[in-house]
């Protein structure tokens, strides 16, 4: 084998090397992705890459300044439900991050890379671009934030007479503040995210030593406290509000207990539960920051996991502890009236006002590096193509410079909302439908069952995985039914777009794996012993030589199959034991590029075989699977016709050669160059009459209906490109034994004459047939003495209507054909007298041109016929006799189905 000794072990897992290909996360070949793991060092561990910017993302700038918003109006009660729902989503998804996280190598993108590489180009990269949108609006809501808490500091009041209050309020105010801190971020961040991963750790610590002020001055605090809280009101008049902070105080915990949802006095909305919710739930928004870093972490498979556990436990504790704190000490007036309130109750005021500035923004950082990284992650996947390809820039420390830019001036349109509570919502929902989206590739994974998803993380199952899809969904819809229902819809505006751009990708699909588990199942299942007439349909096997001269015959056949199952067979002959590997393997990946050209709904089966004939019995009988095999053998016509290149006739076959090839590294020269020229009349023919009727008789005594197709380089209108519904086409039938008069009568039709009649009747349903008409043709004895043929039409005519078949019938005269006939069997009969055996019948050459005649007169017009096909000889000493009385028959008539049909396919009850 040519890859047999192709190293193994490319990739670095858990400080062994190990392929993505078997680890089953996929690589980033062809992406340029595969190189920057080698060319910029990971440098991050646990703690600092994964446990310390999870946590200041999720503290962000709820645990200082919303606290208080989520007890004062929901209560304590409703506030730890909430807690218990959020933190029930963000455990569930942290259960799929970290199945999916240790099965396989982790390269730069976090959350992208893992989706991506487990759902596909589109379901990945439409979920990575709305997520990269959830981190951009969540660092804008972070400084929002820390706007907030600097006007409540340093903002103009009247009321007030602190010198400290010198800095002017108002939304453009808000606007540009939020901007020049928006701007500091950017700078931190075009320095390099190990550098903000260190100076983070120093961050931590100073929201620590606050959080710990906060719990400590309440023991120090003992004496009631009274506030006097003033707001701008609606028309220009200042609202005053009386709050107390009472220290542990029974009364004031069971008054804190219930909800009392107000005002907001930010935005002047009446808040609700989904409203508060939407703004506590952005604190559990940050459980990816340590997989966004995943570029950076010297060991992502075992860290993220690790890191993002203790991160969330930690963080749990934290706000549970604040929560009870806050209904405990503070009456709810000052709760609501005041979100900064820890301020307010804190030993050293400047303890608090330092956590808010330093957590909100380390969490603008985390968020701004986090979606860069994203972003450069779908730039260098190319999945969006020229808008996003300069983010794949980097610096030569390999900070992606561009895509913080990129991330920066979209940030810096979120701060134009001017409130945090305002975008809350949207930042929730779009955070919630990603955590989904890792929940679905995880499920996905489980689901599909494939061998390579071997998680080392094994604390999880399909029915967490679903249940955080449905938590996730219905809590969206809970919070914003409009944001949630936009997003969605934007999802699949992104999905269908990567579809239909059709990005190539090596990363493999699950969906291919979900199909194969599904139609494995449902195979199954489709029980042949079940099988009943009334839902027959034809499942082809169609055998090709050469496609060059066979593509208006593999069109044809893709309108017949009427959804059943359509194979194109070839056999190249060879013996496999002189060769020194299979020939045939390597030619699927062009048959199955042909398919793709012509657009016809096909597999491909190939096989190699000594002589034709037994490379039909091979794919006869290995063709398919259980319940779907074929039933229907068709075969190119066996004459001396000169056969057309239609390669040299479909634009699709020779105008786009410039262009680059399917994904499968098949371009179009390579298609040409790989099947032969057509065949020449002097050239050797690889079949001989014997072998070829003798695929027929083979395919007979296999129970299997036959076909043979001839002159179908003439029938226009079957490629992939041509919209006709066959309006003013006329399909033609004659479903009696032309070659046997006698043999079936008009009143009795066998089960031959049916198979045809039905086949006529798919075609007609066919999209590009269905307004065609078509034509059924009797011949009868008119001149018979008895005239019963008469009786013989009626009763045809009551078949057709059992059968519900939508056809004019023609009544054809042939006494003069039959009497040629008759006269050739008087001759014979006589042979019979005198002891001389024949094997079959022979047909007169007068005969058989008048039979050509009868069909030229009367269906010169048809687009297409359907004719009675003979059973062949028994011996095969007279091939070439049967193949020239159905030459002759067909000579000059155009496009033409010859039929045996062994099959009963018709039915006439309900």
């Amino acid at each position: 084998m040519s890859n047999e000794h192709a190293p193994l072990l490319a990739h670095g897992v858990c400080g062994l090397s190990v392929d993505t290909a078997v680890c089953g996360m996929g690589g980033s070949e062809g992406t340029g992705e595969a190189s920057t793991p080698n060319a910029v060092p990971r440098k991050l561990n646990t703690f600092f890459g994964v446990i310390v910017p999870t946590v200041l993302s999720m503290f962000s700038i709820v645990l200082f300044l919303r606290t208080g918003f989520v007890v004062g109006h929901a209560g304590l009660l409703q506030g730890l439900v909430m807690l218990l729902v959020a933190y029930t989503i963000i455990s569930l998804t942290i259960l799929s991050i970290c199945a999916i996280s240790t099965n396989g190598a982790v390269q730069g993108g976090g959350a992208y890379f893992m989706i991506s590489r487990s759902l596909g180009p589109e379901f990945g990269g439409s979920i990575g671009l709305m997520f990269f949108l959830a981190k951009v609006c969540a660092c804008g809501v972070y400084v929002l934030g820390l706007v907030e808490a600097i006007l409540d500091i340093f903002g103009q009041d009247p009321a007030s007479s602190s010198a400290l209050r010198v800095l002017p309020q108002g939304y453009w105010y808000t606007v540009l503040y939020s901007s020049i801190v928006l701007l500091l971020v950017l700078l931190v961040c075009l320095v390099g995210a190990h550098i903000f991963a260190r100076t983070s750790f120093l961050i931590l610590l100073v929201v620590t030593i606050s959080l710990l002020s906060i719990y400590i001055s309440p023991l120090a605090l003992t004496t009631p406290l009274n506030f006097l809280i003033s707001h701008q009101g609606p028309g220009n008049q200042t609202l005053t509000y009386n709050a107390s902070y009472t220290g542990f105080n029974g009364t004031t915990l069971r008054d804190n207990l219930g909800s009392s949802y107000t005002v907001d006095y930010s935005t002047g909305k009446v808040m609700s539960f989904a409203s508060v919710f939407a703004v506590m739930f952005t604190s559990c928004t940050g459980i990816m920051a340590g997989a966004n870093m995943s570029g950076e972490l010297k060991n992502p498979s075992a860290a993220i996991p690790k890191g993002t556990i203790i991160a969330v436990l930690y963080t749990c504790i934290v706000y549970v502890l604040l929560f009870i704190l806050a209904s405990s000490t503070c009456e709810r007036t000052l709760l609501v009236q005041d979100y900064g309130f820890f301020q307010r109750i804190n030993i050293w005021p400047p303890f608090v006002t330092i956590g808010i500035y330093c957590s909100a923004l380390s969490a603008a950082m985390c968020s701004l590096i986090g979606a860069s990284r994203i972003l450069h992650a779908l730039a260098l996947d190319q999945l969006f193509g020229f808008p996003l390809a300069p983010a794949a820039i980097t610096s030569s420390s390999g900070n992606p410079w561009v895509a913080v830019l990129y991330t920066w001036g979209l940030a810096q349109c979120v701060v134009f909302a001017g409130q945090l509570n305002a975008i809350a919502g949207l930042v929730t929902v779009f955070y919630l439908l990603a955590y989904a989206a890792v929940d679905l590739a995880c499920l996905a994974l489980e689901w599909a069952s494939a061998p390579n998803f071997r998680p080392t993380f094994q604390v999880f199952s399909w029915h967490t995985c679903l249940l955080g899809i449905l938590s996730c969904l219905v809590m969206m819809f809970v919070i914003n039914p409009v944001y949630s229902s936009a997003s969605i819809i934007l999802l699949l505006l992104l999905l269908l777009f990567l579809h239909y751009r059709s990005p190539t990708s090596s990363w493999g699909y699950i969906s291919q794996a979900l199909i194969f588990h599904q139609v494995r199942k449902y195979l199954l299942m489709l029980d042949v012993r079940k099988d009943h007439v009334k839902f027959w349909r034809p499942q082809v096997l169609l055998m090709v030589a050469n496609p060059r001269s066979s593509c208006q015959l593999i069109n044809f056949v893709n309108q017949l199959k009427k959804g059943g199952l359509f194979v194109l067979g070839h056999v190249k002959l060879g013996d496999l034991d002189t060769l020194p590997s299979d020939p045939v393997q390597q030619q699927y990946n062009f048959w199955l590029s042909l398919v793709d050209k012509l657009g016809v709904k096909a597999f491909v089966d190939l096989t190699l075989s000594p002589s034709v004939r037994q490379g039909t019995q091979h794919l006869l009988r290995i063709t398919g699977l259980g319940g779907m095999k074929p039933n229907t053998l068709v075969l190119g016509f066996y004459d001396s016709c000169t056969p057309e290149d239609y390669f040299l006739q479909d634009p699709a076959f020779y105008e786009s050669e410039e262009a680059g090839g399917d994904d499968f590294g098949v371009d179009l020269p390579s298609l040409q160059a790989h099947f032969p020229p057509v065949r020449h009349v002097e050239s050797p023919r690889w079949l001989t009459p014997e072998e070829y009727v003798g695929i027929i008789s083979d395919a007979i005594k296999m129970s299997k209906n036959v076909c043979l197709g001839r002159y179908f380089f003439q029938l226009q209108g079957e490629s992939m490109g041509t919209k006709m519904d066959g309006a003013g086409r006329i399909i033609d039938v004659w479903p009696l034994n032309l070659l046997r008069p006698g043999s079936t009568s008009a009143a009795s039709v066998d089960v031959c004459s049916l198979f045809l009649l039905q086949m006529a009747c798919v075609l007609n349903m066919a999209s590009r047939w269905r307004h065609a008409r078509m034509r059924i043709f009797l011949c009868v004895e008119a001149e018979s003495s008895d005239q019963g043929w008469v009786v013989k039409e009626e009763t045809f005519r009551e078949l057709l209507r059992k059968l519900r078949i939508r056809a004019s019938i023609k009544i054809v005269p042939w006494d003069s054909v039959v009497q040629l006939y008759g006269q050739k069997q008087t001759q014979d009969a006589g042979l019979g007298e005198l002891g001389l055996t024949r094997p079959a019948p022979a047909l007169s050459e007068d005969f058989l041109s008048a039979v050509n005649c009868l069909l030229m007169e009367h269906s010169a017009q048809a687009a297409v016929r359907f004719l009675y096909l003979p059973r062949p000889p028994t011996h095969s000493s007279q091939s070439q006799q049967y193949l020239s009385q159905l030459e002759a028959v067909t000579h000059g008539l155009g496009p033409t189905l010859l039929i045996h049909g062994l099959t009963p396919v018709t039915c006439t009850e309900l």
